[in-house]
């Protein structure tokens, strides 16, 4: 089944000519000090401006 979905996100992603990374940040939580990862799709363009943050 994730075979699909996978394949399926690729197919529409060639149709709308932008392409996507997925990305892994590391944050830190205030709370406890502890660190978590954010996983998101976003497109090749927005890369650096998401990591700067």
């Amino acid at each position: 089944m994730a075979k699909k979905v996978v394949a399926g996100f690729r197919d529409k992603a060639k149709r709308s000519g932008q392409s996507y990374t997925k990305v892994i940040k590391m944050v830190k939580s205030p709370k406890t000090g502890a660190y978590s990862f954010v996983e998101e799709m976003i497109p090749n363009e927005l890369v650096k401006d998401y990591l700067s943050k």
